[in-house]
């Protein structure tokens, strides 16, 4: 056997790529602790306490990211393990410090379907880092002779993924956290066939850095012509019918007893519609359709939105969710303070000590407040898609509400307007003055896929 000094890689280059990536929603990077006052706390740097990106978790949502294009490019970016050998990733992807964490807490619960209410030792809360949160990315790529091409465009393919915003850090990325973006790059080449090349990377001369947007036109690469698995996205613009409360757990001390859910963005905390929510309203909805359509409900819910393991049958692996949910701002709401108690049933007045206050978010009467809502579906089927729009019709007619207290008419949500798009074609739903639904695109195609729902075994 000979010494591994003997066995060069044929290293032809060295590119260095740095960028600033900033969360653009809250994201959990989480330590795996369990012990603590919280749940799910945070990773932090251990030395300097600052947020800690870790270069596994990168380099592991880039290599999905690649994965989902192309198997091929994403195991000679990435290496690969086979019965015959093992192959080293020529990519370096190193940790990112960011500064000190500016944190938002969360909680949640799981809701029972059959009660919608929450069930029984099953609230945990979570610590985020703030929308807002920026982390120094460095990455190096080691160009192999003979693999130059190969390399450099599964590279671009991923950082593009970083630029266009498509990558999720962290977790419950399919629930709205961890979606980021890189919107300035610099780059660095050393020639390291040539010793003047070899000396400029070993000094960390960086005299020849290029800066811009575009980390395509950075590398000078074509992207390779591979694409995703099909996906359908849905758009939806609402506006609030009433009042909607999705309660806070963490609160200012002389703030009202439940207070709609707040999230730092730009410095300020605004109201917003959690991706939690929305996805566990859809979910509990999904089941009660399929279940009306006599199908078995819980195999439908698990194969949209995840296997969620129960306290009964047989175990097996979890899976994540194909719907992917946007945690979205309310755009221009009214935040009014509303009193309330609670009433005595045998003498029909005021139970003591049962006054409390609540802040919801109100709609403004001149339509002003909008709620927008996202959702995408990967590997898409024409059943799923089916099952998409009953749950858009459900909360479009304010059928299904959100958040809290639906039972006293709040989380109604009333259509506006709303876009799909699936496979090349796009549809268009707009809700005129007159209560007429104004739809543009082959509607035969819309009711196909609601009937292939409805016929799905």
């Amino acid at each position: 056997m000979n010494a591994q000094w003997q066995n060069p890689r044929g290293i032809q280059e060295r590119i260095v790529v740095e960028g600033i990536l900033v969360l653009e929603t809250p994201a959990h990077l989480g330590n795996g602790d369990a012990e603590g006052p919280l749940d799910m706390p945070l990773l932090l740097d251990p030395l300097e306490e600052r947020s800690l990106l870790t270069g596994t978790s990168i380099a592991g949502a880039l290599r999905n990211y690649v994965w989902e294009h192309s198997q091929d490019l994403a195991n000679s970016l990435f290496g690969d393990v086979t019965n015959e050998e093992s192959i080293q990733s020529p990519l370096i992807v190193d940790d990112a410090l960011g500064d000190k964490p500016d944190v938002e807490l969360r909680d949640g619960v799981a809701i029972d379907p059959r009660t919608r209410t929450a069930e029984a030792r099953k609230k945990f809360d979570i610590e985020l880092l703030t929308a807002g949160t920026e982390f120094p990315l460095s990455f190096e790529l080691l160009v192999l002779k003979g693999k130059e091409d190969k390399l450099q465009e599964a590279f671009a393919l991923a950082l593009q993924g970083l630029e266009k915003g498509e990558i999720r850090l962290g977790k419950r990325k399919r629930r709205g956290f961890g979606r980021c973006r890189v919107e300035h790059w610099k780059v660095c080449r050393y020639d390291m066939t040539r010793p003047q090349g070899l000396v400029a990377w070993l000094e960390d001369d960086v005299s020849n850095w290029k800066e811009g947007a575009d980390i395509v036109a950075l590398l000078g690469v074509t992207l390779p012509n591979c694409k995703r698995q099909p996906t359908c996205v849905l758009k939806g613009i609402f506006a609030i019918d009433g009042s909607l409360l999705i309660r806070s757990g963490f609160g200012e001390p002389d703030a009202p007893d439940s207070v709609h859910l707040h999230s730092r963005r730009r410095g300020q905390d605004v109201p917003v519609l959690s991706g939690t929510s929305l996805a566990g309203a859809l979910r509990a909805r999904a089941l009660r359709i399929a279940n009306t359509l006599g199908k078995d409900g819980k195999a439908v819910t698990d194969q949209l939105f995840g296997y969620r393991r129960g306290d009964e049958g047989p175990r097996r692996p979890l899976t994540a969710s194909r719907l992917w949910v946007e945690e979205t701002v309310i755009q221009n709401p009214l935040e009014l303070v509303q009193s309330r108690l609670k009433v005595d049933r045998f003498t029909g007045g005021s139970y003591p000590g049962a006054l409390f206050s609540e802040q919801p978010v109100f709609g403004q009467l001149s339509g002003e407040t909008i709620v927008e809502i996202k959702l995408e579906l990967y590997r898409s089927s024409d059943a799923g898609i089916g099952l998409l729009l009953l749950l858009l019709k459900d909360l479009w007619t304010g059928d299904l509400s959100l958040g809290g207290e639906s039972s006293v008419g709040r989380g109604r949500l009333e259509g506006k307007q709303a876009t799909l798009t699936h496979d090349g074609a796009s549809w268009t739903l707009v809700q005129k003055g007159d209560g007429a639904l104004q739809v543009e695109g082959d509607q035969t195609r819309l009711e196909q896929f609601v009937q292939a729902f409805v016929e799905e075994g």
